[in-house]
């Protein structure tokens, strides 16, 4: 029992106050960091098939234009340090083999995600989640260039974008129109017997070069760009080596993509254990290596067309 005390009595003559108990001092709750959700994005077997397009184009951007600048002492140099003309034209057919490839194991893909679904061919082509370009790709386009001068906010993405729609249909284009012309000239006597004219080999000489110079230059600027250089990817995107992205950043960077995933409850079924840090150092390793390769082929391109033709 405490008594109250009278302020006019002296000190000493105070009522003595009865000391009750010390209170507990207050523990600070630690709070448990919030663990990240992951949502996949790319399974493992198309992660698989887009390692095979990197490597496979990769060895025949490399070893093709050994071939197309043979007259540059810089891609001389180079044809020597991967032991000469014949073990360069080896390694662009074995990676034109992968590309076939990846090529036809992308088409089972497609048809056997078809059949479980019970899919028609003309769903592919309309929707939300197609890769064929739509009118709002159009739209996008603009809005992405106004948001990089800063003019207008960043678009609301959704499944795919306009580069990335580009991106998968080039590979189409590639492999009809280079694989084909190398197929050519891989094998001229097969298809001369089959009733091609001599001089369309030297038509297919000259498409298959120029396109795959093309298509090197394209993929080394433009789609590096996309994927190491985009301000909000610097110094690169992970996911299509790890599969899977947190919910997060899916939320921030394609909200049309997470709305539609959580009205239809799928964001919850595709939910997973964050990366492995071993798979996320080995990416970014692999990444990287992949853009200094190409940065590198891109210079010794330009430095060859500069000096080659002078």
């Amino acid at each position: 029992m405490t008594t109250d005390t009278d302020p006019t009595m002296p000190a000493a003559a105070q009522p003595a106050v009865e000391a009750g108990p010390t209170p507990a001092p207050r523990k600070k709750s630690a709070r448990t960091p919030r663990k990240k959700l992951y949502y996949q994005r790319f399974d493992g077997y198309s992660r698989f098939l887009h390692l095979l397009v990197i490597i496979s184009f990769l060895s025949l951007a490399v070893t093709g234009m050994t071939i197309k600048f043979s007259g540059v002492g810089a891609f001389q140099t180079l044809s020597r340090w991967l032991g000469g003309y014949e073990v360069t034209g080896f390694v662009h057919r074995v990676a034109a083999v992968i590309t076939f490839l990846y090529f036809f194991l992308h088409v089972y893909y497609v048809q056997r995600r078809m059949r479980r679904a019970k899919m028609k061919f003309s769903e592919l082509l309309k929707g939300e989640n197609t890769l064929l370009p739509q009118k709002h790709d159009v739209t996008e386009f603009v809005q992405t260039v106004k948001w990089f001068l800063g003019l207008g906010p960043r678009p609301d993405y959704g499944r795919w974008t306009y580069w990335e729609k580009f991106d998968y249909l080039a590979v189409f284009w590639g492999v009809l129109v280079i694989g084909l012309s190398g197929l050519v000239l891989w094998f001229p006597e097969t298809f001369t017997a089959m009733g091609i004219p001599g001089w369309m080999v030297n038509v297919a000489t000259i498409i298959h070069s120029d396109e795959a110079l093309l298509a090197t230059g394209f993929i080394f600027t433009v789609h590096f760009f996309n994927t190491h250089f985009r301000p909000d990817r610097f110094p690169m995107d992970p996911v299509i080596f790890t599969g899977s992205v947190e919910v997060e950043e899916l939320k921030e960077d394609r909200p049309r993509l997470y709305e539609a995933l959580v009205k239809s409850g799928e964001l919850e079924k595709g939910l997973v254990e964050a990366p492995h840090p071993l798979l996320e150092k080995w990416a970014r390793a692999f990444g990287m290596t992949a853009l200094t390769i190409g940065l590198i082929t891109v210079v010794m391109i330009i430095y060859s067309m500069i000096f080659l033709y002078r």
